[in-house]
């Protein structure tokens, strides 16, 4: 029988299966450990596990041949979840697909040494042997980087249910395979072995595919905000141009005015007149001149720009600020966050005005302390704001603006909150500050 065999035999199928499976595994995952632990302790693992599935080989061989490939690998998920750096769900995800592989070489292994070689043990291993390499041989030139990747879009995106039943299709189906109380070898098992691989081979693809595509589709998304957010930035830096232009040209024609008005006082030589004036004059120009919110330059005309544009909709704003001009975060980081979360507490407000449920109101502090750079914002908003995933529904915010502060929090190890507090949206930040 092809599954029996003396005890080498039976150990160095169990030495070549793990250590495949070990191979597979961690080629698709993020190791925990440096890679001089990972060796020693992969090797460990797999000289105790062959060793003792070698006793139980030997104690009941019956139910050893039975159960073995699910009791082997249920220890080798449990060693895998603790020597990857992956979260638990993601790593039962590619533990499944390492399930399906091992089945592949095993039975492969199993139906190509009975059907050609008449049960001979060791083209079962030699065959085993060319199907791992030719498996590694393929994961590694096109497949490691592309999981790895999608890898990322499975942890944001994949809902326990659809991981729930896409394992129990695949274990059932393997497990169907597996089965050797069925081991007449007939055209009608090889058809059943064929369709189970293929069916559970589909699965997976589909799978990757989904994934793969809800994952690129959320990037495009992202970019789309951000080419959004840039848009508004150049609005709000075109309007803080035209105003510059418009104020420039205010200015040259006030000067050839007053320049007219003392060059007469100088010609009359009423000084005391012309030295009134000049008070006068200074008095004017301390009220008009532009409040500064913030000693930083591009937080200020940032902050005066969306304050502008708030006034504008009669929605209070009063703003807390304390950045110096030289802060040591870049200012397109600070901008990307203020700006977005400005614009989103004017969308706020909006709403609210749009239903003429009551007054709107917005409050900014920015404030360092210490290694720490704090933001807060608080704005009115619809009672029915919802909050989802710790963070507000995109038609509550405008659809954009949010994505982007969380990443560019997430780039200085920020911690952020977002909350409905009975009418009051409230948006707090705490950021790291680099040296």
């Amino acid at each position: 029988m092809v599954l029996g065999g003396s005890v080498l035999i039976a150990l160095i199928r169990f030495m070549l299966s793990i250590a495949a499976v070990t191979i597979f595994y961690f080629m698709i995952s993020t190791p925990r450990f440096g890679i001089r632990v990972m060796i020693p302790a992969c090797a460990g693992f797999n000289i105790v596990m062959a060793a003792m599935l070698c006793i139980w080989y030997v104690a009941d061989r019956e139910n050893c041949i039975r159960m073995v490939a699910f009791v082997s690998y249920i220890c080798f998920s449990l060693f895998a979840i603790f020597m990857a750096d992956d979260p638990v769900f993601l790593s039962i995800y590619k533990l499944a697909l390492i399930f399906y592989l091992l089945a592949v070489f095993l039975i492969g292994g199993i139906e190509i040494s009975v059907i050609f070689f008449n049960g001979n043990v060791w083209a079962d291993i030699i065959v085993r042997i060319i199907i791992i390499i030719t498996i590694s041989y393929f994961m590694n030139k096109y497949l490691k980087e592309s999981i790895k990747k999608f890898s990322i879009y499975v942890e944001e995106e994949l809902d326990k249910f659809s991981a729930a039943i896409m394992i129990m299709s695949l274990v059932f189906g393997i497990g169907y395979i597996l089965n050797p109380g069925r081991m007449e070898h007939t055209v009608y098992r090889l058809f059943q072995i064929i369709m189970n691989f293929f069916l559970t081979g589909i699965l997976q693809v589909l799978i990757y595919r989904l994934y793969l595509h809800i994952g690129k589709e959320q990037e495009y998304q992202k970019e789309n905000q951000l080419m959004q957010m840039n848009h508004r930035l150049l609005e709000r830096q075109l309007e803080l141009l035209e105003e510059s232009v418009a104020s420039s040209r205010r200015i040259y024609h006030d000067i050839r005015h007053h320049n007219t008005v003392i060059t007469e006082f100088v010609y009359r030589k009423q000084y005391e007149e012309l030295l009134k004036y000049l008070q006068d004059y200074d008095k004017i120009i301390d009220k008009s001149g532009q409040k500064v919110i913030c000693a930083n330059t591009a937080v200020n005309n940032i902050l005066s720009a969306y304050t502008r544009k708030a006034e504008k909709e009669n929605i209070k704003v009063t703003i807390e600020a304390g950045l110096e001009r030289n802060f040591p975060i870049p200012n397109i980081d600070l901008v990307t966050i203020l700006s977005n979360a400005y614009e989103n507490a004017i969308y706020g407000c909006m709403e609210v005005l749009k239903h003429g449920e009551q007054e709107c109101f917005i409050h900014i502090l920015i404030k360092r302390k210490n290694n720490k750079l704090v933001i807060c914002c608080s704005n009115t908003c619809r009672k029915e704001t919802e909050i989802m995933h710790g963070q507000p529904k995109p038609e509550f915010t405008g659809g954009i603006g949010v994505s982007s502060i969380i990443k560019t929090a997430e780039k200085y190890g920020g911690e952020y909150d977002f909350k409905n507090d009975n009418g009051v949206f409230v948006f707090r930040l705490i950021m790291n500050i680099p040296h």
